[in-house]
This record gives C-alpha cells, sequence and structure tokens, in this order.
C-alpha cells in the first residue's frame, strides 16, 4: 500500500485512488501527491473508467485527469498468448535461424493523447509476470513534470535475463558471424526458446565436438584468423569450460600441440566468452604438450597459469608440468617448479572472501619420480639419493616405482652394483613388478651374464608375476647380442600375448641387436623368418639394405632393392600401400652411394634415373658429386638426364653443373649450345665463373678439347661481344685468352729445348767420327 494505491504481486488488476486528506499518511502537512499520476495496465476489450483525484485540491471537489483501459478478463490473456505463439511459429517457418521471443509486451494507448508507454511483460519460460520498478506518468497539461511510484523490488537476476531478452534490436541486423559468435557464448540461462527446441543430447554434443576437433586437426596451422574463427563459430556447439576442454584434450590426443595453443588463444580473445573452470583447460594443455615432447611450450604456459587466481596451479597441473619436464631432462626448471609449490604467489591476488586462500603444497612422490626421470636423462645419480633423503624426510617410504626409477638411474650412470644393491632392498618391502625386472634383465646384459637373465625372468615367471612386453623384447635383444637368435625367437611367441605394437617392430629390434653385435648371418636369418608371420616395412628393409653394403655383400642388396622397385608395379590404390613396400629417398641414395664405391657406374645410372621416376628430387649436395664422378668415368647420359630434369621442373641448375655442361658441348664442338649455358645460368656475382675459375677449368680440362678448339671459341664469343656487353663473356675470353698464351709460350721453349738438344747430340757425334 503506497499512498492508498493497491497493488497486486502477480498482476494489475485494479487501481485506485480514494480521498487523500493532508494528514492521512504524512502528519506533517505536506501533501502525498502533488501532481496527477499515469497508471499502466493491461489492456482489455471492456472498459472500466478511474478517476485519480488530486490530493492538492481541497478535498471537495474531485478532478478526473485520465481514462484507461483495463482487461480483467484472463481468457483474453490466454487468447492473446495464443496470438503470440501462433506468431512465433509463423516466424520460425520463415526464417528457422532467426532467434524466437517468447516474452509478451503490452502497450496502452492513451484516449485522448496516444501516446504509447511501457506495460507489464510476462516472461514465457517461467510463466509469471515480472513487474516494471518505475511507472512514470505524464500530465499532458504539465508537460515535462513527471512523478515516479515505486511498484516493489523485483528480483535482480530475473530483471536482468528479462531485460536481455525484450531489448529489441533495431537497424541493420548483425552479420552471420556474429551471430554464430553470440549463439556459441550465450549461457544457458538466457536462451528463452528452450520449451519448443529439443534438448541436444550428451551423445550429439559430443559428436559435434568430435567434429570439430578432427577438422581443427586437419586445417593448415598457418590459416588466417577470420578462417580459424568461422571453422569455430560453425561448429553449432556452446563453448562452455567442457566444450573447449573435451576439444583440448582430443586434440592433444592427436599430437596437435599448435593447434591446442591456437583454441585456448582464440578464447581468451573472445569478450563474451567466462569460464568458470580456466584451470581445468589449462591442464589439460599442459598434458597435451608433454604427450607432445614440447617442454618449452608447457612451461611458458605454466608460468601464465600463474598470473591469475582462477588459473593459479594445483596439484593436478604441478603433476602435469613435473612430469613433462622430468621426461625431457629438464633437471633446473624442475627444481625450479618445486620451489614455486612450495613458495607464496609472486603476485597478489584480490581474495575477497577467501582469505585463509593458501595454494601452497609440498611435493608428492609423483614429483619426485618425475625428478628421478630427470636424472636418468641426464646421468645424475646423485640427484636419486636425493630424493630418497627427501621421502625419509617425510617419514614416506619410497614405492615400487621409486626404487625402479633408482635402479634405471644407476644403470644409466653405470654402477651396476647399486642397482643389485636396490634391488636386494627392495625385495625386503615390495614385490618387484615386471618393470622392476626388465632393469635387471639390462643390467645383467651390459654386464655380459646372459644366463642369469634368463634365470631372473624364469625366477619371475615362478612368483606369479605376469610380464609385460618390454621385459621380453629385452630378453629377446639380449639373446640376439650374444649370437642366441634361435632361443630369442622363442621369447617372441611370449611377447605376442602381451603386446599391443605390430609383430614386425620386435623383429626389426631383433635384427638391428644383431647387427649391432656384428651377426650379419643371424640378422639376415630372423629377416627371412619374420616373412612367415608378417610383412617387412620399409623401416626393416632399409636396415637390412644398409647392413649387406656394410659387410660387403652388394649383390644380396641389389637383390633386395630390385624387390622393392617391383612392388611399385603392383600398387594401383592407396590400400596397396599397406601390403606393399616401396623404396623412399633413403633406400636410394644408399644404393647410389654403395654404387659408387664400387664404381658400378651402369648400375648407378640405373638406379638414378629409377630415384627420378618415383618422384624423388634432384639433390645438388648430394647426388651432383655422383653425376660428375659418373661423367669422369665415360658415363654422360647421367649428365643429360639430370640437366633435362632440371630444365622440366623449371630449377635454377647450379654452377657446377653450368659448368660441366659447358665443358661437355665445347669438347663435343658445339660452341652456339656451349655458349648458351654461359648466357642463359651464368650470373657474374657467383665466383665460379670468375677468371681464375675460367683458367682452373682450361687447365684442369685442356686434354679433353682438340687443337683448334679454344681459338675458335674466343671467336665465337668476340661476336657476341661485339653485339652486347656481357662480363661472364668477358671473363671467359680473357682467360681463354691468357691460357693460349701461356699453351703457346710454353711450346716455343719446348721446341728451342728439343731443338738445342738434337744440335748437341750431332757435335758430340761429330767430335766422335773426327
Amino acid at each position: 500500500m503506497i499512498g492508498g494505491l493497491s497493488v497486486s504481486d502477480s498482476l494489475i488488476e485494479v487501481l485506485s485512488l480514494t480521498n487523500y486528506s493532508h494528514n492521512s499518511l504524512f502528519p506533517c502537512g505536506f501533501s502525498a501527491l502533488r501532481r496527477p499520476i499515469t497508471v499502466i495496465a493491461p489492456r482489455r476489450k471492456k472498459q472500466n473508467r478511474i478517476t485519480i483525484r488530486n490530493a492538492s485540491s481541497d478535498g471537495n471537489g474531485v478532478l478526473l485527469d485520465k481514462e484507461f483501459e483495463f482487461k480483467p478478463s484472463f481468457d483474453e490473456y490466454l487468447k492473446a498468448m495464443e496470438s503470440v505463439k501462433i506468431d512465433r511459429d509463423n516466424d520460425n517457418h520463415s526464417n528457422g535461424s532467426t532467434r524466437k521471443k517468447r516474452s509478451i509486451k503490452k502497450i496502452v494507448q492513451e484516449e485522448e493523447d496516444n501516446d504509447e508507454v511501457t506495460a507489464v511483460q510476462e516472461n514465457s519460460r517461467k510463466g509469471d509476470f515480472h513487474k516494471k520498478s518505475k511507472l512514470v506518468r505524464e500530465d499532458p497539461r504539465e508537460s515535462g513534470l513527471h512523478e515516479e511510484i515505486n511498484l516493489g523490488k523485483v528480483e535482480k537476476k530475473q530483471n536482468r535475463n528479462f531485460k536481455f531478452h525484450t531489448e529489441k534490436r533495431s537497424g541493420i541486423g548483425e552479420s552471420k558471424f556474429s551471430d554464430l559468435e553470440r549463439a556459441a557464448f550465450k549461457p544457458l540461462a538466457y536462451e528463452d526458446d528452450v520449451i519448443d527446441k529439443p534438448r541436444i543430447s550428451r551423445v550429439d554434443m559430443e559428436e559435434r565436438i568430435q567434429k570439430l576437433a578432427k577438422c581443427l586437426n586437419g586445417a593448415d596451422i598457418g590459416m588466417p584468423e577470420w578462417k580459424f574463427s568461422q571453422m569455430m563459430r560453425s561448429a553449432q556447439i556452446r563453448f562452455s569450460d567442457h566444450s573447449i576442454l573435451r576439444i583440448v584434450q582430443i586434440l592433444g590426443n592427436f599430437g596437435n600441440w599448435r593447434r591446442v595453443l591456437q583454441v585456448i588463444e582464440w578464447i581468451q580473445s573472445r569478450e563474451r566468452f567466462k569460464s568458470h573452470r580456466i584451470r581445468h583447460i589449462y591442464t589439460a594443455a599442459l598434458d597435451a604438450l608433454g604427450k607432445a615432447m614440447r617442454p618449452v611450450e608447457a612451461l611458458n604456459l605454466f608460468q601464465k597459469m600463474q598470473e591469475q587466481m582462477a588459473s593459479y596451479p594445483d596439484i593436478v597441473a604441478y603433476h602435469s608440468i613435473a612430469v613433462t619436464l622430468g621426461q625431457a631432462g629438464y633437471m633446473k626448471e624442475l627444481f625450479d617448479v618445486i620451489d614455486t609449490m612450495r613458495s607464496p604467489p609472486k603476485k597478489r591476488f584480490k581474495t575477497n572472501l577467501l582469505e585463509k586462500w593458501d595454494p601452497r603444497l609440498e611435493p608428492d612422490i609423483i614429483v619426485y619420480n618425475a625428478v628421478l626421470n630427470a636424472c636418468v636423462r641426464r646421468k645424475y645419480w646423485e640427484g636419486a639419493f636425493w630424493v630418497l633423503q627427501q621421502l625419509s624426510q617425510r617419514g614416506q617410504q619410497p614405492s615400487c616405482t621409486t626404487y625402479g626409477l633408482v635402479m634405471e638411474v644407476m644403470l644409466a650412470c653405470g654402477k651396476y652394483n647399486l642397482v643389485h644393491d636396490f634391488f636386494k632392498k627392495l625385495q625386503k618391502s615390495h614385490i618387484p613388478n615386471a618393470l622392476i625386472y626388465k632393469v635387471l634383465v639390462n643390467t645383467l646384459w651390459k654386464e655380459g651374464k646372459i644366463d642369469e637373465a634368463i634365470l631372473a625372468v624364469e625366477e619371475m615367471e615362478k612368483r606369479g608375476i605376469v610380464g609385460n612386453a618390454a621385459l621380453y623384447y629385452d630378453l629377446a635383444r639380449c639373446l640376439c647380442s650374444a649370437g642366441r637368435c634361435h632361443e630369442a625367437l622363442k621369447q617372441v611367441d611370449k611377447l605376442c600375448r602381451v603386446a599391443k605394437k605390430p609383430l614386425v617392430v620386435t623383429y626389426t629390434g631383433l635384427i638391428q641387436a644383431c647387427l649391432d653385435s656384428g651377426d650379419i648371418e643371424n640378422g639376415a636369418y630372423i629377416f627371412n623368418y619374420m616373412q612367415k608371420f608378417c610383412s617387412p616395412n620399409l623401416v626393416t628393409c632399409n636396415i637390412m639394405l644398409k647392413a649387406f653394403l656394410d659387410h660387403g655383400m652388394f649383390e644380396k642388396a641389389k637383390q633386395l632393392f630390385l624387390s622393392l622397385l617391383e612392388n611399385g608395379s603392383f600398387i594401383r590404390h592407396e590400400e596397396d600401400y599397406k601390403v606393399r613396400v616401396i623404396p623412399d629417398i633413403y633406400s636410394f641414395n644408399t644404393m647410389l652411394d654403395a654404387c659408387a664405391v664400387e664404381k658400378r657406374w651402369d648400375d648407378l645410372e640405373f638406379v638414378y634415373t629409377q630415384m627420378l621416376k618415383y618422384g624423388h628430387h634432384f639433390n645438388a649436395k648430394r647426388h651432383l658429386r655422383l653425376v660428375l664422378d659418373a661423367r669422369r668415368a665415360g658415363k654422360n647420359e647421367l649428365l643429360e638426364i639430370t640437366w633435362k630434369y632440371m630444365v622440366e621442373t623449371e630449377r635454377v641448375p647450379p654452377p657446377l653443373l653450368v659448368k660441366e655442361m659447358f665443358c661437355m658441348r665445347l669438347e663435343q664442338g658445339d660452341y652456339a649450345a656451349a655458349l648458351s649455358y654461359i648466357n642463359n645460368f651464368a650470373t657474374v656475382e657467383s665466383q665460379v665463373f670468375s677468371r681464375n675459375s675460367w683458367l682452373k677449368i682450361f687447365m684442369g680440362n685442356a686434354h679433353r678439347f682438340k687443337e683448334g678448339t679454344l681459338d675458335e671459341l674466343v671467336h665465337e664469343v668476340s661476336i657476341l661481344l661485339d653485339r652486347s656487353e656481357n662480363l661472364t663473356l668477358q671473363h671467359l675470353i680473357d682467360s681463354c685468352k691468357e691460357f693460349l698464351r701461356t699453351q703457346r709460350t710454353s711450346t716455343d721453349l719446348e721446341q728451342i729445348e728439343v731443338a738445342g738438344r738434337s744440335q748437341t747430340r750431332l757435335l758430340s757425334y761429330s767430335e766422335i767420327s773426327a
């Protein structure tokens, strides 16, 4: 009750102002209402009149200011609701992408002035009415004077939500991408059409997230920002903490750490995105960087997490960054992280209600195990004793995993006696697992105790401990290195029961172990044996190819290489690559080097031609030397093939190749073709075409040119220089003239010496005759 004005809490039904006296509510003598008041009500068909009495009058007379239309019928209200629903359905049918509105606005027009004023608005989702906090009345006789009547308090949260919905957008519509972004970042509490829309299930939302993650993973990392934003907005998912977390996790499983950082950067630049669990997103990104072995990027992200209270690292984040740094061997940075755990934040945060917020933590066993991982990489055995000391000070017993890592540190440092000591100490408090026995087998392998390694594994099996694939794999490699490949193949049967990796990887490791020990025969035996169970992959073939060549078995290497080339003729579809193996650039380079060493120039030409046929490019640093050596051996065809390939692929030929082609054409007497190489491909800046360089070429290849060839060359170059100046040709002719002058001077001296010697012989002969 405000000044005699009675208003219902749910709906304004009737508003009447009765007689007011000066002393009714305000004993001070001031009138409660000094100006006429405009009252707002829902529109009804049936008209009732209500009068407002001016409290400033003498109380006897009643002044009629306004007339209002009231529609108190509830049936009419239901009809109005149905009409709004029909209009909304028509809008959805015409434009399905337009956002639907379920709030109702009623406008009351004054009978005399026909002025529109704002009325009661209804919230469609909750079904109750929200009252305007203030109603303003304007007196037509006293323009500019207003009186505000407070009708009560409304919940702040409902007002904000209601204001968001009823705010009318005018003018030109926003762009398509802006609408998508608004919908993507709009919280569910603001959604006004969730009643009519079917709820998206978690399975459908997960499928959309998976699809977006796959698209991001396959897209080019250098795409422009607008295209990346378009891809993110077109996913039709609501970007919440959960959706962003799932995208980061999926990209982390793909190993695309660059895209993970790009997604986080894009989300942070969106003002509409309000994260409540940003720490979880950062932690997932740390995990993704750790899987991709990117310790530097992970450390930068970890430092960024310390800049905000909401993202300050917790124990999970510390575990993630510690494991990443430990596996990378970043010892100093790992100890800095431990100091950060124990220290308060460097930056002061406004804790507000969380006055007792203390993010300091103590390292646990996972962090200490990460330190041991770093000690393995750094071969820092003192760090292992530091970890054991820290655990002892905290009164914590080292776990079985901790002992295994300590043993691995000692193995990496070559302290085999300490490995056995810690193994005995471990047996007193724990049951050794398969990883412990793996370290023990590797230690016995390094010590050359093969039989003891076999006995250790048999003892493990008798105790009922199930071995893992790594244990049997290391034992088989140990036996192969000792020349006992038949016993090693028996371990493969045990390995197949627990292994997850393909069988070809196991056989390849055994072959490599035989080759490392210098046993090519057992390596070849395993290579032939494995083909009964699986096909060798390209890595296996390249290992055997290199092994055959290193041990002087050129014919076997050639036979293996030809078998790889034959596989190329059977490939018709992409699925054939899973069954057939074709040579790669490593295979071709290995064979080319072997042919050059063995001076098998015909085989070199064949391999080189096949290399270009299979689409591999000419590498000047690696292949030019082989081409020039083949030309010196009389294989000019290889030089022709290389020049033809350079022209077809529109690549700039190296200067040495240009010079060699010039000399070959000059040797053949084709002066025009020889000079065309210089005009088209020679550059003045290159030192290869300087005067001294040309002079060395003439001196080193003089035996290749016929008599008079250089004289004719000087004549042809002089004609070209008369037409146009060319500094390269000028260097060429100057060097040629100097070489000819030197050669002719030395020839004359030789002739004089020969004549003098013959004359001396004649004089001596005449003296003898006399």
